[in-house]
């Protein structure tokens, strides 16, 4: 029973932190009928700058790392991210009502990597003083491109087996999308610039300085999108709202244990442990929807970015980075 009130404790600490409460003002504003909008082209250039510094931090740690001990929690993320789509396959897109690319795009979603969560849980865990790799973050492009290419392959595949065409599906095509997509673009230019120069003096006066505060815009923008997508979901299967609130957090919880495992065998940190399980529990909110939409044209937009964006994204910031923390801190003690 002292355990779960302390969890319980430590959960509630968690949602008062300011990166949590920007991303709930967005929500509260936009639900008070707030008239208040950010430019899209200012958003693109804030997420940029955000994977910029994730990926130069990275590809730096990346340099100077065991990659022995990185390489167990790399197959992780990529096995994850490939079983998230699984899971989806099977489960949302086989429910009465729901089209099975809609189904698919969904999981490939949720199966990918939102840049926005993973910069508040890198920003949540250095404000507690939690320790992870910092190659962590560099995680990201092993989970997100594989999920993103599976689930363009299986629905690709579907489509093709329902048209009865037999055409042989291209994979090469599909991974250069989803390279050349602007969020893996940044955060992969940074990894290597972070990998192949010496970027700490531009990272320690320009890009760190600004890192929390274009974060805190960024979570206000998530939040009144998040209220804006709203309606979106409501004209859509009310499975896809189940699924975009129950399935992040089962997402997460399967990586935290994945994690624990690499934490037994290779000494994988507590604090990366939970940073996996927060890339986990994500969904791509920048790289995921123009692959999606280029690689599954068929399936409906509405359905996956609304969940992911109405429900998806607050559940895995503002449940789910808290409740991997307070798991991590029962787990391995605080």
């Amino acid at each position: 029973m002292d355990v779960l009130l302390d969890f319980g404790a430590r959960f509630l600490h968690q949602l008062q932190s300011p990166t949590l409460a920007f991303l709930l003002g967005g929500i509260l504003i936009a639900a008070l009928g707030s008239r208040l909008t950010i430019p899209d082209s200012i958003y693109k250039f804030i997420v940029f700058m955000l994977l910029m510094k994730v990926g130069l931090k990275g590809g730096m740690a990346i340099s100077e790392a065991d990659l022995a001990a990185m390489l167990l929690p790399a197959l992780i993320a990529v096995f994850v991210g490939c079983l998230i789509v699984v899971i989806g396959r099977y489960t949302l897109a086989m429910l009465p009502g729901i089209r099975t690319e809609d189904g698919i795009a969904t999981a490939g979603l949720f199966g990918a990597v939102s840049g926005s969560t993973l910069a508040a849980g890198m920003v949540v865990l250095e404000n507690d003083g939690i320790a992870y790799e910092p190659w962590a973050a560099a995680l990201y492009p092993f989970m997100d491109i594989p999920a993103l290419v599976l689930a363009i392959v299986l629905a690709s595949v579907y489509l093709k087996k329902k048209d009865g065409s037999g055409e042989k599906v291209q994979i090469w095509p599909i991974v250069k999308e989803s390279l050349q997509g602007s969020a893996l673009s940044a955060l992969l230019l940074g990894i290597a610039l972070g990998l192949f120069t010496n970027p700490g003096k531009v990272v320690d006066t320009f890009y760190e300085p600004l890192f929390r505060g274009l974060l805190s815009v960024l979570m206000l923008i998530m939040g009144i999108e998040a209220y804006a997508r709203l309606n979106e979901l409501r004209r859509v299967a009310h499975w896809f709202a189940v699924y975009a609130a129950l399935m992040p957090l089962v997402h997460g919880l399967i990586a935290f244990g994945l994690g624990y495992i690499a934490h037994v065998l290779v000494g994988f940190s507590p604090g990366g442990v939970v940073l996996l399980a927060i890339i986990a529990g994500s969904s791509s909110d920048i790289s995921g929807p123009p692959t999606l939409r280029a690689g599954i044209p068929t399936a409906n937009p509405s359905s996956y970015i609304g969940a992911s964006t109405s429900i998806g994204t607050p559940v895995a910031i503002a449940i789910g980075i808290p409740l991997y923390i307070g798991l991590a801190q029962v787990v391995f003690g605080s």
